[in-house]
């Protein structure tokens, strides 16, 4: 039996009882529908379908609506652990090239972000060459950005508190830096954070990143570590991000979700959230707005 949680886009309720009975009369197999928060998420239960055309003939059927489609076995739905990337994810910015904007060179940095954020070029050089021209910028500008330039993405506070109360684990993962991830992980309400450490001397930066870091890879063993320690299966893991070094995080998760994501990392993932915010990943799990705790 398989789930399709259907999430209008954030701030809409575009669930409407006409455009849900046609959802479920464009696909075979339903079995039963089920409103999750009014017409703002809802369910449609469908039994011997394919996951990817499922997910195709509702999304034809949506017909442009703003809606995003997660399509996953029901069973399973419920998740004990949440992997998240941070920056473009959790978070509306990178923070990387927020730093660079302090020196003027956000545009240039911006550039190999992007780049590298698409798969174009290999994450760890070119994080080292971001950092690189960082090279002298005060330690202390880090409280400023996150005060004044950072903004949480919606939903995402939700989503860890009530994850975790109901006795789920949450890892901020991030291939950003330590003096971000640690407030701002602790501010959405993480179990704990994962990141990479700028070095500073005489409270400015050197220019460069401390080895070893923390990329594609490292991303992807620390699910699986989690994931042990827990002594869970990989279905009851969920993990979110935006960019390539993702990629390998959401394919070893029970459920991999791409948010606003790359078009390469969005064709991969298990699901894609182009116009919701996070509760949707709650709402995914089979959780209802009533159930949902606010931040």
């Amino acid at each position: 039996m398989l789930v399709a949680t259907l999430v209008s886009a954030h701030g809409q309720a575009l669930l409407s009882d006409a455009l849900l009975t046609r959802l479920a009369n464009a696909v075979s197999g339903v079995t039963r529908q089920a409103r999750l928060d009014g017409e703002v998420a809802a369910d449609l239960f469908v039994d011997g379908a394919d996951a990817r055309k499922l997910e195709a003939d509702i999304r034809a059927a949506l017909d442009g609506t703003a809606v995003d489609i997660i399509v996953q076995p029901a069973a399973t739905r419920r998740k004990a652990l949440f992997l998240a990337d941070m920056d473009s994810t959790m978070i509306g910015q990178e923070c990387i090239d927020e730093l660079a904007a302090y020196v003027g060179l956000k545009d240039k940095v911006a550039s190999i972000t992007e780049r590298a954020m698409r798969g174009e070029i290999a994450f760890e050089p070119a994080l080292r060459e971001r950092v690189a021209l960082l090279k002298g910028v005060p330690a202390s500008v880090v409280d400023e950005i996150i005060r004044e330039r950072i903004t949480l993405t919606p939903g995402g506070r939700q989503l860890v508190r009530t994850m975790r109360a109901n006795g789920a684990y949450t890892a901020l993962v991030s291939g950003g830096f330590t003096v971000f991830t640690g407030p701002l992980g602790a501010t959405i309400g993480f179990d704990e954070d994962r990141s990479n450490t700028l070095l500073v001397a005489n409270g400015v930066l050197t220019g460069a990143v401390e080895a070893p870091i923390l990329g594609k890879q490292a991303k992807l063993d620390s699910l699986v570590e989690l994931r042990e320690q827990r002594s869970l299966s990989r279905a009851a893991t969920l993990a979110v991000g935006d960019g390539a070094n993702d990629l390998a995080m959401l394919g070893e998760a029970g459920l991999g979700v791409a948010f606003r994501a790359k078009p390469a990392v969005a064709a991969a993932a298990d699901a894609r959230l182009d116009h919701a915010d996070l509760t949707a990943l709650l709402y995914a799990q089979g959780y209802r707005g009533d159930e949902i705790i606010q931040a």
